[in-house]
């Protein structure tokens, strides 16, 4: 993986199996594999996107880096410290270090608390300050993230969804994190308010210095404030790349077909683009296929990718891609350099 001096988030081998009971004894039967294997590193001040349809892990992903989740396996390193394995108490003081801005901010506020009250509540819970400095910070943070100071003693219903998200950003902010994970925090918003949201957690980033990993459905969004992006199928990552050269040139296949079916603002060049169309279905995270997790709909399947697992590795540099196209000694199918390497939002899959 990315490897650096100290990264601010490193996390190997990320695993978050959720068991399946069935039966009259309610005895364990399966597991959904929601994350099965993730690895990927985040820098101080870098906005990490993660990408991926709908069930493919993302959000599972971010509830598990905070600890929401207790992880299956693997490590999780913030800030030189591993959450998987710190107990209750210690998580508890690395709370302020790392929080979350929640997909839906109607459902992330208390509706019977105020404004004033819920970006206080991390205070209440980690500091020993009086009232008066509680509402200076709160203050503080309205201020930041664009709130009238003069709405403090309202009550969530009274805002729109974009100012509710304000909100919920302030609350993230109170104990001046290092790392926040964004979780669709615009899916829930108008498009006109969606640009206000990035716009001001760009803002923040650029002044205190934040680290971000954004979670989205929107690849024109991710596009604009990531860094680097990394592509989700399944549970796992497929391909992690710069934005720039994955938007320009991705490699997975199913990096390639995904990134087809983000529009193109100029009307010459949309209509001659073509969408790559994947058939069949999202297999099961409860029962995934034997070998590579995308050989069921990749149109550049061939023995290999039924058989045996793809790792993720450097294929290019800052480039990372799990996918026998571009083994050494892969059989069967295109090489990288070749026609695997070549931009494929000109093809028709059918």
């Amino acid at each position: 993986m990315p490897t650096a001096e100290n990264p601010l988030v490193r996390v190997q081998g990320l695993k978050m199996h959720f068991p399946i009971y069935a039966g009259l004894l309610r005895r364990r039967a399966g597991e959904v594999k929601a994350v099965d294997g993730v690895s990927f590193d985040i820098m101080q001040g870098e906005t990490l996107g993660l990408v991926g349809e709908s069930g493919c892990g993302k959000s599972t992903v971010g509830r598990t880096l905070l600890r929401l989740y207790d992880p299956t396996a693997g490590s999780v390193v913030i800030d030189g410290e591993d959450i998987a394995t710190l107990s209750p108490e210690a998580l508890r003081k690395k709370r302020p270090t790392m929080q979350m801005v929640f997909q839906d901010p109607q459902a992330s506020l208390n509706p019977r608390m105020t404004l004033a009250t819920i970006i206080a509540e991390p205070l209440d819970e980690h500091t020993d300050w009086n009232a008066e400095k509680k509402l200076a910070r709160v203050h503080e943070l309205m201020d930041q993230v664009g709130l009238n100071r003069a709405f403090a003693s309202r009550y969530p219903h009274e805002f729109s969804g974009g100012q509710r998200q304000r909100i919920g950003i302030a609350r993230a902010l109170a104990l001046n994190p290092k790392f926040i994970v964004c979780d669709e925090p615009i899916a829930a918003l108008d498009v006109s308010i969606q640009a206000q949201v990035v716009n001001l957690l760009e803002d923040l980033q650029d002044r205190l210095g934040l680290t971000y990993l954004f979670i989205s459905h929107d690849l024109s969004m991710v596009r604009h404030i990531a860094d680097r992006v990394a592509v989700m199928y399944l549970g796992q990552i497929a391909e992690l790349s710069p934005r720039d050269a994955l938007y320009s040139r991705p490699l997975h296949p199913y990096a390639q077909a995904l990134l087809s079916a983000v529009p193109e603002p100029d009307p010459a060049r949309e209509s001659s683009r073509k969408r790559i169309i994947l058939q069949g279905d999202v297999p099961s995270p409860a029962n995934p296929p034997q070998g590579c997790n995308f050989c069921t709909r990749c149109p550049r399947v061939f023995d290999r990718c039924r058989i045996d697992e793809p790792q993720l590795a450097e294929v290019e540099p800052g480039r990372f891609v799990a996918c026998h196209l571009y083994s050494d000694n892969q059989t069967g199918g295109q090489t990288a350099g070749t026609e695997a390497n070549e931009p494929t939002n000109k093809e028709n899959v059918q």
